[in-house]
């Protein structure tokens, strides 16, 4: 498949020094410092409802990792609906999910994006089972076998309160972060976002708020730590 050209604007790549970028920067930092007794290596990306930002985010999030000078490893767990090969312009045709079914090595699947430090590894061919998937020992023995290999994994997963992936997710993760768009979503579903992770013990270290209109910006993220209400 011929190299495809990105569909959105991975502001942290092409304009590192924008105040967005800075705002991604900002996100790092607080997700770094959002625990002291424990290292978060694996932190899953999701939102309440489709369409909030959190392939975006999650992709950024990468990118800023690695910009850090972390060997980073961004997996689109996204199996129904996945955008980071829309996002770095690169082949679906393999993936994740071949990965699970060992149909390749992962040095053959994993894919380097244009930025230092980060690979990507694409949701790959839409499976038939893509709860039963994530949720299967394979899944779990793959994650093992990759913490060994980079500093910092970041995990793009479906909506939570769309189906049960990020759920699923969420209990081989170190750490979750919930996008919400602002002015979108109202607060009894980021309530019910957070319940459902709550749920499965998920350890939540913070809410991202997406897309805040500033008179002098188009868009800036804002990160609140656990400790803040949702």
């Amino acid at each position: 498949m011929s190299h495809l050209i990105p569909k959105w604007n991975l502001i942290t790549e092409s304009n590192p020094i924008s105040p967005i970028s800075e705002g991604y920067r900002m996100l790092r930092t607080n997700i770094e410092f959002s625990t002291l007794d424990r290292q978060l290596q694996v932190i899953m990306i999701t939102s309440s409802n489709p369409n909030e930002g959190k392939s975006t985010t999650s992709a950024n999030i990468a990118v800023s990792f690695a910009q850090a000078n972390k060997q980073v490893l961004l997996i689109d767990a996204d199996l129904r609906k996945p955008s980071q090969h829309h996002i770095f312009g690169k082949s679906n045709r393999i993936g994740l999910t071949t990965a699970l079914f060992k149909q390749k090595e992962l040095s053959e699947i994993i894919q380097q994006s244009n930025t230092e430090n980060l690979s990507i590894l694409q949701a790959g061919p839409t499976p038939p089972n893509p709860s039963e998937l994530l949720s299967s020992k394979q899944m779990a023995t793959l994650l093992d076998t990759i913490r060994g290999m980079y500093d910092v994994i970041i995990i793009d997963t479906p909506p939570i309160l769309s189906v049960t992936d990020a759920q699923i997710v969420a209990t081989l993760s170190d750490g979750v972060v919930l996008v919400i768009e602002s002015g979108k979503v109202k607060k009894e579903m980021v309530l019910k976002a957070k319940a459902s992770l709550m749920h499965v013990n998920a350890k939540l270290i913070g809410v991202v708020l997406n897309n805040i209109n500033r008179k002098h910006s188009d868009s800036y993220t804002y990160y609140y730590g656990e400790g803040n209400d949702a």
